[in-house]
């Protein structure tokens, strides 16, 4: 089984209208220990990709990626653009001229997306950040490739690790971001980014279900 850059523009399109309808929640989740602007920034930046979609690159998955996060980068608010942008560039340059991706190629780009996180932001695992449910879901991915599972399966996987691993961070202590000056204070509440990764994935699924 593989998706066309078709699918994957459904898919971003789908991506893109979760976060913009989660805007107020977000923000709601980033109020308590943030900025509380984290929905706004996102879904500002996720506007300009749905207004632009139909004018983008689609001759290769990769180019047709990297123009979204060049809209991201300059559109998203605060540090969303990026980190998002950045994990949107890094996905792209792991499938290079690919007008068809297979379920490996999927778990390779959530994989490179990460690394592109860490290279941006120097976040880890367990630091509160959205990479503690990117993370899981990006080895959720992978796991299902080895063991030859549909890519629907995978993404079934991919979202129950990325809401677990959001649910999570309520018991860790931020380290990175204006959440960090918290120290302690910041238990209890679960990271904003890492629950909008849940809800994304959880938003690819639905999408993967109505195809």
């Amino acid at each position: 089984m593989s998706v066309t850059v078709v699918e994957v523009k459904k898919v971003i399109e789908k991506m893109s209208n979760v976060i913009i309808e989660n805007e107020v929640y977000f923000c709601e989740l980033d109020s308590a220990a943030g900025d509380g602007d984290f929905g706004m920034s996102l879904s500002k930046g996720f506007r300009e990709v749905l207004k632009s979609i139909d004018s983008i690159d689609t001759s290769s998955i990769d180019k047709f990626i990297r123009e979204c996060s060049m809209i991201i980068t300059e559109f998203c608010g605060g540090a969303s653009g990026p980190i998002w942008g950045s994990a949107f560039r890094a996905a792209a340059n792991s499938i290079r001229d690919k007008t068809e991706l297979n379920l490996a190629d999927i778990a390779g780009m959530f994989t490179a997306a990460v690394a592109g996180i860490q290279k941006r932001g120097g976040a880890q695992l367990g630091d509160k950040t959205l990479l503690d449910a990117l993370i899981p879901a990006a080895e959720a991915l992978e796991k299902a490739a080895k063991e030859n599972k549909t890519i629907d399966e995978a993404f079934i996987d991919a979202a129950k690790a990325a809401h677990e691993g959001a649910e999570k961070t309520k018991t860790f202590v931020a380290k990175k971001g204006r959440a960090s000056y918290l120290g302690e204070r910041s238990i209890n509440y679960p990271d904003a980014g890492a629950t909008a990764i849940g809800i994304i994935f959880t938003g690819i699924v639905q999408k993967l279900a109505d195809k």
